[in-house]
């Protein structure tokens, strides 16, 4: 799955990416508050990651940064099985020379309406509770607090640390869009959600 965002193109990772990940994501302040990813990182890590197979309805993607030069990966966002579950998780993170600039929130509305298309009904999520700024990316995307924390093991970090639960209803959102569109608009789908058309942004 490919989408575009204002600032964003949200790809696939390829092979080719590895030594760009590896770079963009390779900071112990951003691996810590991830669940699965090592610390130290490197080339091999991200080789490993990308070369790891994905059903193409659970999309993991990164976050490219449309410039006038060459563009630059800046993040990965994406969503998936929550360890042994049948619940949905969506993930992400941006390189620290980013951060602040929302570009989180830019492509989790994408990567919401691409859940969306595919008939995913909920979304999980969570942010390890010494990392409030995801939870406010989190709300902005539409998603609630359960009220719950429990505990996640973070492979940088080499333990269990608190972790804040958060779900968003999708099909509640989606009915509730519905009914606030004019009546003759209904049923339309809007160019931007037509996901198949962004195949076409790979080679842009």
């Amino acid at each position: 799955m490919f989408a575009r965002t204002e600032r964003l193109l949200l790809r696939p990772g390829f092979a080719e990416d590895a030594p760009e990940l590896a770079r963009a994501i390779g900071e112990e302040a951003i691996v810590r508050n991830l669940a699965t990813a090592p610390w130290p990182y490197g080339e091999d890590d991200a080789q490993m990651f990308l070369e790891m197979e994905r059903d193409p309805l659970h999309p993991q993607l990164l976050m490219i940064m449309r410039t006038a030069g060459q563009p630059q990966i800046v993040g990965g966002i994406g969503y998936g099985p929550r360890g042994n579950s049948d619940a949905l998780e969506l993930g992400y993170w941006v390189a620290r020379p980013y951060w602040g600039l929302g570009l989180a929130t830019e492509a989790g509305r994408a990567v919401l309406s691409m859940a969306r298309a595919n008939g995913v009904r909920r979304l999980h999520a969570g942010h390890f509770a010494d990392n409030p700024a995801s939870g406010a990316v989190l709300r902005k995307l539409g998603f609630r607090p359960t009220g719950s924390t429990a505990p996640l093991f973070s492979k940088a970090r080499g333990r269990e640390a608190d972790c804040a639960l958060f779900e968003c209803d999708l099909a509640a959102d989606a009915a509730a869009d519905t009914e606030r569109m004019p009546v003759g608009s209904r049923g339309r789908v809007a160019p931007e959600d037509d996901f198949r058309e962004a195949i076409r942004l790979m080679a842009a």
